[in-house]
C-alpha cells in the first residue's frame, strides 16, 4: 500500500521544485541570494505551520463558535451565557482594550465553571486548553503550603510576565479561588489594573479567569426563592445576583477574596454566576456525555441514573447536589 505524503509536504516540494527551475534560469551570483532568501522564507513558513505561534495561524476568535457552544453544550447556565458571551466578544473585538479581561465564575461544583473555560479556550486558541498560552492553576496543587507564601508570590508573578512576553493575548485560569491566599491573589493585582505596560510589558490583552465555589449559597437561595414563587428559572437575570454575590464574596473570609484589592478596585469585570442544575439538565449532560463516549443516547439509562444521584430539598428534589460533574464516571455503571 502506498502512503500518500501529507498535503503541507507536497506544497513544500513544488516550492522547491519551482524554486530550482527559476535558479537554472538566473546568473550565478544571483541563484545563491535567491536559494537563501527562498529557504528563508519557507522555513518561517513552515515553522508556523508545525510550531505554535502567538499568531493569527494558532490565535483566532470565533465569535460564532464561542456562542454555538455556550447555547448547545452549556445546560441550565442562561444568565453565565449571556455575560460570557458579551464580555468575552467585546474583549476580543476590541482592538486597544484598557485592561485585561477579568472574569470571576462562581457556583457549586458541577455547574460548569470549568467547562466554559474550556469553551473559551477552544475559540481563542486552536489548541485550547493544551495551548502553551493557556495557563490554569489549581490552588491546592501549586500553591499548597501557606508558609511558603512569598515563593508563591514571587513565581506567580514571574510565570505571568515570563510568559504575556511571549504571547500578550494569553489566558490564565485560576482554580479553586476559594482556596487560595488573600495575600496570593493581592500578588497579581498589578497586571489586572488599568497600566498601559509594567516595566515594557502591556497586559492589556490577556484574559484571567477565576473559579470558586465561594457564594454559590446565595445564588442557590436566589434559585430557591425564584422556585417557590412559581416563576421560571429564565427569569432569573444578573442584576438578581451580582450585588450579593460580590458582596458574599468580598466579606467570606473563605472566599480567597476576602478583603482584597481586587475587587476593592473594582479590577473584577465580571462575576458570573451558575445556578444549581436541575433532572432536566442533569438529564441533558448524560445524553452528551454518551455521544462523547462512543454510545448511541439512552434516555431510560441516562434516566435510571440521574435518579440515583442526591437533589435538594430533600422532599421535592429540585436542584442536584453534584452537578454534571460525576456523571463521566457515573454513567459507566449504567451502560
Amino acid at each position: 500500500m502506498k502512503v500518500r505524503p501529507p498535503r503541507a509536504w507536497i506544497t513544500v516540494l513544488h516550492c522547491i521544485l519551482i524554486s530550482r527551475l527559476l535558479v537554472e534560469a538566473i546568473e550565478p551570483v544571483s541563484t545563491s541570494l535567491l536559494l537563501g532568501t527562498g529557504a528563508a522564507v519557507l522555513g518561517r513558513k513552515l515553522y508556523h505551520y508545525l510550531y505554535e505561534t502567538c499568531d493569527e495561524n494558532w490565535l483566532k476568535f470565533k465569535a460564532t463558535g464561542l456562542k454555538n457552544d455556550l447555547n448547545t453544550k452549556l445546560y441550565g447556565q442562561h444568565v453565565a451565557a449571556q455575560v460570557i458571551l458579551k464580555a468575552v466578544t467585546g474583549f476580543m473585538n476590541n482592538k486597544n482594550p484598557k485592561k485585561p479581561l477579568v472574569l470571576s465564575l462562581h457556583g457549586w461544583t458541577g455547574t460548569g465553571k470549568n467547562f466554559v473555560s474550556q469553551i473559551i479556550a477552544e475559540n481563542i486558541y486552536e489548541k485550547g486548553m493544551t495551548s502553551n498560552f493557556v495557563h490554569l492553576f489549581a490552588a491546592t496543587a501549586h500553591f499548597p503550603h501557606e508558609a511558603h507564601i512569598d515563593t508563591y508570590k514571587t513565581q506567580l508573578q514571574e510565570w505571568i510576565r515570563g510568559n504575556v512576553s511571549i504571547c500578550p493575548r494569553s489566558l490564565f485560569i485560576f482554580d479553586e479561588m476559594d482556596k487560595m491566599h488573600p495575600e496570593l491573589i493581592d500578588s497579581i493585582k498589578p497586571y489586572l489594573d488599568f497600566y498601559d505596560n509594567l516595566n515594557g510589558v502591556s497586559y492589556r490583552q490577556a484574559i484571567f479567569i477565576f473559579l470558586s465555589n465561594a457564594g454559590g449559597e446565595n445564588i442557590v437561595q436566589v434559585a430557591l426563592d425564584f422556585w417557590r414563587d412559581g416563576r421560571e428559572r429564565e427569569e432569573i437575570q444578573l442584576k438578581d445576583l451580582e450585588t450579593a454575590l460580590s458582596l458574599s464574596v468580598f466579606n467570606n473570609k473563605n472566599s480567597g477574596f476576602w478583603h482584597t484589592s481586587l475587587i476593592d478596585k473594582n479590577l473584577v469585570d465580571f462575576f458570573v454566576p451558575f445556578l444549581p442544575l436541575e433532572f432536566k439538565h442533569i438529564i441533558q449532560c448524560g445524553l452528551a456525555e454518551m455521544v462523547s463516549k462512543g454510545h448511541d443516547p439512552d434516555i431510560e439509562v441516562v434516566e435510571t441514573m440521574a435518579r440515583d444521584l442526591n437533589y435538594f430539598p430533600k422532599e421535592e428534589r429540585v436542584f442536584s447536589m453534584q452537578g454534571c460533574k460525576v456523571i463521566p464516571a457515573r454513567l459507566d455503571f449504567y451502560v
